[in-house]
Protein backbone atom coordinates (compact mmCIF):
# COMPACT_ATOMS: atom_id res chain seq x y z
CA UNK A 1 0.00 0.00 0.00
CA UNK A 2 1.39 3.40 -1.00
CA UNK A 3 1.82 6.21 1.51
CA UNK A 4 -1.08 8.12 -0.05
CA UNK A 5 -3.29 5.03 0.18
CA UNK A 6 -2.48 4.71 3.87
CA UNK A 7 -3.36 8.37 4.44
CA UNK A 8 -6.66 8.01 2.55
CA UNK A 9 -7.57 4.98 4.65
CA UNK A 10 -7.46 7.15 7.81
CA UNK A 11 -10.02 9.69 6.52
CA UNK A 12 -13.62 9.64 7.82
CA UNK A 13 -16.11 7.77 5.63
CA UNK A 14 -17.69 9.73 2.79
CA UNK A 15 -21.10 9.54 4.43
CA UNK A 16 -19.71 10.98 7.65
CA UNK A 17 -18.00 13.72 5.62
CA UNK A 18 -21.24 14.58 3.80
CA UNK A 19 -23.16 14.69 7.09
CA UNK A 20 -20.51 16.79 8.83
CA UNK A 21 -20.62 19.43 6.09
CA UNK A 22 -24.39 19.32 5.50
CA UNK A 23 -23.60 18.54 1.89
CA UNK A 24 -26.89 18.12 0.09
CA UNK A 25 -26.35 17.89 -3.67
CA UNK A 26 -27.38 21.00 -5.61
CA UNK A 27 -29.36 20.37 -8.79
CA UNK A 28 -28.29 23.74 -10.20
CA UNK A 29 -24.66 22.56 -10.11
CA UNK A 30 -25.48 19.20 -11.71
CA UNK A 31 -24.37 17.37 -8.58
CA UNK A 32 -24.92 13.64 -7.99
CA UNK A 33 -22.44 12.20 -5.51
CA UNK A 34 -20.69 8.82 -5.62
CA UNK A 35 -20.18 7.68 -2.05
CA UNK A 36 -19.20 4.04 -2.67
CA UNK A 37 -15.40 3.68 -2.73
CA UNK A 38 -15.73 0.31 -4.47
CA UNK A 39 -17.20 2.11 -7.49
CA UNK A 40 -14.75 5.02 -7.50
CA UNK A 41 -11.85 2.58 -7.16
CA UNK A 42 -13.30 0.59 -10.08
CA UNK A 43 -13.34 3.73 -12.26
CA UNK A 44 -9.65 4.31 -11.62
CA UNK A 45 -8.69 0.64 -11.93
CA UNK A 46 -10.62 0.23 -15.20
CA UNK A 47 -9.05 3.34 -16.68
CA UNK A 48 -5.51 2.39 -15.71
CA UNK A 49 -5.97 -1.17 -16.96
CA UNK A 50 -7.26 0.07 -20.34
CA UNK A 51 -4.22 2.36 -20.60
CA UNK A 52 -1.83 -0.45 -19.55
CA UNK A 53 -0.74 1.62 -16.56
CA UNK A 54 -0.32 0.66 -12.92
CA UNK A 55 -0.65 4.15 -11.44
CA UNK A 56 -0.82 7.88 -12.21
CA UNK A 57 2.76 8.36 -10.97
CA UNK A 58 3.81 10.08 -14.23
CA UNK A 59 0.67 12.18 -14.59
CA UNK A 60 -0.79 15.48 -13.48
CA UNK A 61 -4.45 14.55 -12.99
CA UNK A 62 -7.32 17.05 -13.07
CA UNK A 63 -10.73 16.40 -11.52
CA UNK A 64 -13.77 18.59 -12.20
CA UNK A 65 -16.42 18.96 -9.50
CA UNK A 66 -14.98 16.61 -6.85
CA UNK A 67 -17.96 17.06 -4.52
CA UNK A 68 -17.37 15.21 -1.23
CA UNK A 69 -14.19 13.65 -2.61
CA UNK A 70 -15.02 10.02 -3.35
CA UNK A 71 -13.30 9.94 -6.74
CA UNK A 72 -10.64 12.29 -5.38
CA UNK A 73 -9.65 9.70 -2.80
CA UNK A 74 -9.47 6.95 -5.42
CA UNK A 75 -7.29 9.10 -7.69
CA UNK A 76 -4.94 9.86 -4.80
CA UNK A 77 -4.64 6.16 -4.02
CA UNK A 78 -3.32 5.74 -7.59
CA UNK A 79 -0.37 7.95 -6.63
CA UNK A 80 -0.57 10.89 -9.07
CA UNK A 81 2.39 13.18 -9.63
CA UNK A 82 -0.12 15.91 -8.79
CA UNK A 83 -3.91 16.17 -8.52
CA UNK A 84 -5.69 19.45 -9.27
CA UNK A 85 -9.37 19.67 -8.34
CA UNK A 86 -11.55 22.42 -9.80
CA UNK A 87 -14.67 23.14 -7.77
CA UNK A 88 -17.23 25.96 -7.62
CA UNK A 89 -19.06 24.88 -4.45
CA UNK A 90 -17.47 26.41 -1.33
CA UNK A 91 -18.81 23.54 0.81
CA UNK A 92 -16.78 21.08 -1.26
CA UNK A 93 -13.71 23.33 -1.15
CA UNK A 94 -13.74 22.91 2.64
CA UNK A 95 -13.74 19.12 2.25
CA UNK A 96 -10.86 19.29 -0.24
CA UNK A 97 -8.87 21.41 2.21
CA UNK A 98 -9.35 18.74 4.88
CA UNK A 99 -7.93 16.13 2.49
CA UNK A 100 -5.01 18.40 1.57
CA UNK A 101 -4.21 18.86 5.26
CA UNK A 102 -3.52 15.11 5.32
CA UNK A 103 -1.97 14.56 1.89
CA UNK A 104 0.06 17.74 1.43
CA UNK A 105 0.85 19.63 -1.76
CA UNK A 106 0.18 16.70 -4.09
CA UNK A 107 -3.40 18.08 -4.00
CA UNK A 108 -4.03 21.50 -5.55
CA UNK A 109 -7.44 23.14 -5.05
CA UNK A 110 -8.87 25.68 -7.50
CA UNK A 111 -12.15 27.43 -6.67
CA UNK A 112 -13.33 28.26 -10.18
CA UNK A 113 -15.67 27.40 -13.04
CA UNK A 114 -14.13 24.60 -15.14
CA UNK A 115 -15.66 26.14 -18.27
CA UNK A 116 -13.39 29.16 -17.78
CA UNK A 117 -10.27 27.32 -16.64
CA UNK A 118 -7.41 27.23 -19.16
CA UNK A 119 -6.01 23.72 -19.00
CA UNK A 120 -3.56 24.39 -21.86
CA UNK A 121 -1.50 26.80 -19.74
CA UNK A 122 -0.66 24.20 -17.11
CA UNK A 123 2.51 22.13 -16.67
CA UNK A 124 3.71 20.20 -19.69
CA UNK A 125 4.19 16.79 -18.13
CA UNK A 126 1.43 14.31 -19.07
CA UNK A 127 -2.04 15.54 -18.16
CA UNK A 128 -5.10 13.39 -17.57
CA UNK A 129 -8.62 14.44 -16.67
CA UNK A 130 -10.61 12.06 -14.47
CA UNK A 131 -14.07 13.22 -13.53
CA UNK A 132 -17.67 12.44 -12.72
CA UNK A 133 -18.71 15.44 -14.80
CA UNK A 134 -21.51 17.79 -13.76
CA UNK A 135 -24.19 16.56 -16.17
CA UNK A 136 -25.40 20.03 -17.14
CA UNK A 137 -22.01 21.09 -18.60
CA UNK A 138 -20.54 17.74 -19.66
CA UNK A 139 -20.76 18.26 -23.45
CA UNK A 140 -19.32 21.83 -23.48
CA UNK A 141 -16.43 20.64 -21.28
CA UNK A 142 -15.74 17.62 -23.48
CA UNK A 143 -15.87 19.70 -26.66
CA UNK A 144 -13.30 22.12 -25.26
CA UNK A 145 -10.94 19.29 -24.31
CA UNK A 146 -11.37 17.54 -27.66
CA UNK A 147 -10.33 20.69 -29.50
CA UNK A 148 -7.02 20.62 -27.59
CA UNK A 149 -6.73 16.85 -27.16
CA UNK A 150 -2.98 16.87 -27.86
CA UNK A 151 -2.61 18.45 -24.40
CA UNK A 152 -3.77 15.24 -22.69
CA UNK A 153 -2.65 11.64 -22.47
CA UNK A 154 -6.19 10.50 -21.62
CA UNK A 155 -9.61 11.57 -20.36
CA UNK A 156 -11.65 9.30 -18.07
CA UNK A 157 -15.12 10.81 -17.87
CA UNK A 158 -18.57 9.89 -16.61
CA UNK A 159 -21.64 11.03 -18.56
CA UNK A 160 -25.34 10.42 -18.61
CA UNK A 161 -25.68 7.19 -20.55
CA UNK A 162 -27.67 8.91 -23.32
CA UNK A 163 -24.80 11.38 -23.82
CA UNK A 164 -22.25 8.55 -23.86
CA UNK A 165 -24.42 6.82 -26.46
CA UNK A 166 -24.25 9.94 -28.66
CA UNK A 167 -20.47 10.22 -28.26
CA UNK A 168 -19.88 6.58 -29.26
CA UNK A 169 -22.73 6.32 -31.83
CA UNK A 170 -22.02 4.57 -35.10
CA UNK A 171 -23.17 5.40 -38.63
CA UNK A 172 -26.86 5.02 -39.48
CA UNK A 173 -28.08 5.28 -35.90
CA UNK A 174 -30.35 7.89 -34.35
CA UNK A 175 -27.67 8.94 -31.85
CA UNK A 176 -24.99 9.63 -34.47
CA UNK A 177 -24.28 13.34 -34.76
CA UNK A 178 -21.82 16.19 -34.38
CA UNK A 179 -20.32 15.12 -31.04
CA UNK A 180 -19.89 11.54 -32.34
CA UNK A 181 -17.91 12.83 -35.32
CA UNK A 182 -15.60 15.17 -33.42
CA UNK A 183 -14.95 12.72 -30.57
CA UNK A 184 -14.22 9.77 -32.84
CA UNK A 185 -11.90 11.75 -35.11
CA UNK A 186 -9.92 13.03 -32.13
CA UNK A 187 -9.87 9.94 -29.90
CA UNK A 188 -9.99 6.22 -29.52
CA UNK A 189 -12.97 5.82 -27.18
CA UNK A 190 -13.38 2.86 -24.81
CA UNK A 191 -16.63 2.27 -22.97
CA UNK A 192 -15.51 1.13 -19.52
CA UNK A 193 -18.83 0.38 -17.78
CA UNK A 194 -22.34 1.64 -16.99
CA UNK A 195 -23.61 2.66 -13.54
CA UNK A 196 -27.06 2.14 -12.07
CA UNK A 197 -28.78 5.31 -10.78
CA UNK A 198 -28.83 3.77 -7.29
CA UNK A 199 -25.04 4.19 -7.14
CA UNK A 200 -25.52 7.94 -6.63
CA UNK A 201 -26.80 10.27 -3.93
CA UNK A 202 -29.31 11.55 -4.82
CA UNK A 203 -30.21 8.87 -7.37
CA UNK A 204 -30.73 10.46 -10.82
CA UNK A 205 -33.44 9.17 -13.13
CA UNK A 206 -30.95 7.92 -15.68
CA UNK A 207 -28.03 5.50 -15.97
CA UNK A 208 -24.46 6.77 -16.28
CA UNK A 209 -21.50 5.59 -18.35
CA UNK A 210 -17.73 5.89 -17.89
CA UNK A 211 -15.74 6.47 -21.09
CA UNK A 212 -11.99 6.54 -21.69
CA UNK A 213 -10.71 8.89 -24.41
CA UNK A 214 -7.18 8.37 -25.76
CA UNK A 215 -5.90 10.84 -28.39
CA UNK A 216 -5.52 9.66 -31.96
CA UNK A 217 -1.91 9.75 -33.27
CA UNK A 218 -2.60 12.80 -35.46
CA UNK A 219 -5.44 14.84 -33.94
CA UNK A 220 -7.12 17.61 -35.91
CA UNK A 221 -5.90 21.18 -35.78
CA UNK A 222 -8.15 24.00 -34.59
CA UNK A 223 -8.49 25.16 -38.21
CA UNK A 224 -9.65 21.70 -39.31
CA UNK A 225 -12.09 21.54 -36.41
CA UNK A 226 -13.57 24.94 -37.25
CA UNK A 227 -14.29 23.84 -40.83
CA UNK A 228 -15.65 20.49 -39.66
CA UNK A 229 -17.97 22.09 -37.10
CA UNK A 230 -19.32 24.52 -39.68
CA UNK A 231 -20.10 21.68 -42.08
CA UNK A 232 -21.65 19.32 -39.53
CA UNK A 233 -23.75 22.11 -38.02
CA UNK A 234 -25.20 22.80 -41.46
CA UNK A 235 -25.77 19.12 -42.24
CA UNK A 236 -27.34 18.06 -38.94
CA UNK A 237 -29.58 21.12 -38.69
CA UNK A 238 -31.76 19.21 -41.19
CA UNK A 239 -30.69 15.66 -40.38
CA UNK A 240 -33.66 13.99 -42.06
CA UNK A 241 -32.99 15.72 -45.38
CA UNK A 242 -30.62 14.55 -48.11
CA UNK A 243 -27.45 16.60 -48.24
CA UNK A 244 -28.24 17.89 -51.72
CA UNK A 245 -30.82 19.96 -49.83
CA UNK A 246 -29.16 20.62 -46.47
CA UNK A 247 -25.78 21.50 -48.03
CA UNK A 248 -27.06 23.17 -51.19
CA UNK A 249 -25.36 26.47 -50.31
CA UNK A 250 -21.93 24.85 -50.90
CA UNK A 251 -20.60 25.61 -54.37
CA UNK A 252 -19.78 22.65 -56.64
CA UNK A 253 -21.32 20.36 -54.01
CA UNK A 254 -21.76 17.40 -56.37
CA UNK A 255 -18.14 17.42 -57.49
CA UNK A 256 -16.78 17.84 -53.96
CA UNK A 257 -18.95 15.02 -52.63
CA UNK A 258 -17.94 12.73 -55.49
CA UNK A 259 -14.29 13.31 -54.63
CA UNK A 260 -14.80 11.78 -51.17
CA UNK A 261 -17.33 9.14 -52.17
CA UNK A 262 -20.49 10.78 -50.82
CA UNK A 263 -23.80 10.53 -52.66
CA UNK A 264 -25.98 13.64 -52.83
CA UNK A 265 -28.89 11.45 -51.70
CA UNK A 266 -27.11 10.63 -48.43
CA UNK A 267 -28.45 11.87 -45.13
CA UNK A 268 -25.99 13.15 -42.51
CA UNK A 269 -26.14 9.98 -40.39
CA UNK A 270 -24.94 8.00 -43.43
CA UNK A 271 -21.70 9.97 -43.81
CA UNK A 272 -18.64 8.78 -41.86
CA UNK A 273 -16.49 11.05 -39.68
CA UNK A 274 -13.61 10.70 -42.16
CA UNK A 275 -15.84 11.65 -45.10
CA UNK A 276 -17.11 14.73 -43.25
CA UNK A 277 -13.50 15.68 -42.53
CA UNK A 278 -12.42 15.26 -46.16
CA UNK A 279 -15.43 17.21 -47.44
CA UNK A 280 -14.85 20.04 -44.94
CA UNK A 281 -11.27 20.35 -46.17
CA UNK A 282 -12.61 21.35 -49.60
CA UNK A 283 -14.83 24.13 -48.30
Amino acid sequence: MSELSQIISTLPSLRLTVDAHGLMAKKALGQNFLLDSNITDKIIRSSLDAQNKKSFSDDHVYEIGPGPGGLTRSILKANPQKLTVIEMDERCINIMEEIRDKTGNVLEIINDDALRFDFTQQEKYPKQIVSNLPYNISVPLLTGWLKNIKEYSALTLMFQKEVADRITAQLRTKDYGRISILAQLQCKITRLFDLNPECFVPAPKIWSTVLLFEPQPNPLTLTQIKKLESLTTQAFAQRRKMIRQSLKSISDLEQKCATVGISLTSRPEEISPQQFLELSAQI
